[in-house]
């Protein structure tokens, strides 16, 4: 009987699995769709149960059909999740509040501001190779103690997304250092260990779970949970990772200088490299195997916007997601490239990289009465490039800019967001067309069982489709927007700030 591996991963909006061959071919996938909670400003969660726990029992129960269907032997399993995420479980792996979700939660900003006071900017760097910001789950970890002590006083573990599933899938609770690597102040970035030095009142390291490389095996399907998810009981569990890490992997980005950039809901990038480099702008954490690590970054809103404009321009919905998407592109299309002198500052959700203003918010700069609804659509789109084009600069700026670069994510899809980050940056992007981070949870699945057997083969399973460079004509008409687009952005934090001092005044 021919064998397939199954990878499952859990996004902010879908969730999707796969069934892989043993020769790397996709024989089933699976989808489910969820929402996010948003019950106050800045508060961004999932139910675990509700929503993660309940995809991943459904898409294995469907990916398991399939495999009974086609006669192939699954073998193993891989998970991972979106995260940073911060979840407060019990004793039985059971979650006791909703999760706090990776950086687009920005409710802790006084918990950073505290935390940075009490330890310093010097001594953050030192640990965690990063300060601290909404991407941190120490912070959100200091809220729940502050703001919900019951629940605090009631953790067993706070752990993240795919070791949540992975302690119900396996009774472990274990975590990667990848994932591990954003739990600042809380980890020690060079000696890949836990570290509650200056932090016992908030929590020790009892309460956080065994760090192991995300390619490595957790433990066994448990028998009562093989049976609940119609999968092999016994099967490896491995480790797993979050979402961008796996997408990473299924698309060959493992090298040196190699670098992964995820257009999703937000956009996240990471440079892989063979040692840590700290920078008080940019993300240094582990990477999935051992000896690797990355520097990454990313921006708040990238689909989000999207979605924005369509809902703002009133484009009808009702023949889906495509079909909405495909009318806002003829939209933006025919509007010329600048926009018509429109500018979108897409902070609605905050900013992240290279900002890290949580309070920042979204502008629409150089409307006209002759502004029409095309112009807003491709500004929005243009406004999503420059701000990875700024991103972007910091590696720039420090030396690292990335040697290849592999775009992913359903953003890769609007060549007007493409085009405008190579033309800015002067980066080629070839674009994965791979299916995703479930595809990258089948390799690591794959390597841990020996059906692939080295990261030097991962390329046999992996194809790349369009490569966008850097058009000179898009780059002189947005040069001289993207100076506008910082500078507008620094003069409203400057006039947020004074604001904010003359009413205390």
């Amino acid at each position: 009987m021919q064998r397939a591996v199954v990878g499952i991963d859990i996004g902010t909006f879908e969730s999707k699995g796969v069934l892989v061959s043993d020769e790397g071919i996709v024989l089933a996938t699976a989808k489910r769709r969820h929402e996010i909670s948003t019950p106050a400003p800045g508060h961004v969660e999932h139910d675990p149960d509700a929503v993660w726990w309940h995809d991943i029992q459904e898409i294995s129960q469907e990916l398991a059909g399939a495999a009974r269907d086609l006669g192939v032997a699954i073998q193993a399993l891989a998970c991972s999740a979106i995260g940073p995420c911060v979840v407060a479980v019990d004793e039985n792996f059971q979650a006791l509040r909703p999760a706090i979700l990776y950086g687009v939660d920005t409710r802790a900003q006084l918990e950073i501001d505290e935390l940075t006071a009490r330890l310093g900017e010097e001594e953050l760097l030192r640990r965690s190779g990063n300060l601290l910001s909404s991407q941190s789950a120490g912070p959100k970890i200091a809220w729940i103690a502050k703001h919900e002590p019951e629940i605090h006083a009631a953790t067993r573990w706070y752990t993240t997304s795919q070791s949540y599933l992975v302690g119900r899938l396996t009774g472990r609770m274990v975590i990667d250092q990848g994932t591990a690597g954003y739990f600042h102040p809380f980890y020690d970035l060079q000696t890949g260990t836990w570290t509650d030095e200056g932090l016992r009142d908030i929590l020790t390291i009892d309460r956080l779970p065994e760090l192991e490389w995300a390619d490595q095996i957790a433990g066994s399907l448990l028998s009562e949970v093989a049976q609940e998810l119609h999968l092999p009981a016994g099967i490896p569990v491995l480790v797993g990772t979050t979402d961008a890490p796996a997408e990473a992997i299924g698309s060959s980005v493992v090298g040196d200088g190699d670098m992964m950039l995820m257009y999703g809901s937000s956009t996240y990038m990471i440079r892989v490299g063979t040692a840590p480099v700290v920078d008080e702008v940019l993300w240094s954490a582990p990477f999935v195997f051992e000896g690797t690590y990355v520097l990454a970054a990313g921006t708040s809103t990238a689909g989000t916007a999207t979605r924005w404009v369509c809902d703002v321009l009133g484009l009808d919905a009702s023949g889906g997601d495509d079909a909405m998407f495909t009318e806002m592109m003829r939209l933006a299309k025919a509007s010329s490239v600048g926009a018509d002198g429109v500018t979108v500052i897409p902070h609605f959700a905050g900013e992240r990289t290279p900002v890290h203003d949580p309070d920042a918010t979204g502008v629409i700069v150089g409307l006209r009465l002759t502004t029409g609804r095309e112009s807003i659509a491709r500004a929005v789109s243009e406004g999503i490039g420059h701000s990875v084009a700024y991103a972007l600069s910091r590696y720039s700026d420090i030396g690292m800019t990335p040697e290849r670069v592999i775009g992913i994510g359903g953003g890769t899809r609007n060549d007007i967001i493409m085009s405008t980050v190579s033309s800015l940056t002067g980066i080629t992007q070839t674009v994965a067309s791979g299916p995703g981070a479930a595809f990258g949870d089948a390799i690591l699945a794959a390597l841990a069982i020996g059906i692939l057997p080295s990261r030097d083969a991962i390329d046999r399973w992996t194809s790349t489709s369009t490569t966008f460079e850097s058009d000179p004509v898009i780059a002189e008409a947005l040069v001289a927007a993207h100076s506008g687009y910082v500078a507008t952005y620094l003069a409203l934090k400057n006039l947020r700030r004074n604001t904010h001092e003359e009413h205390n005044d």
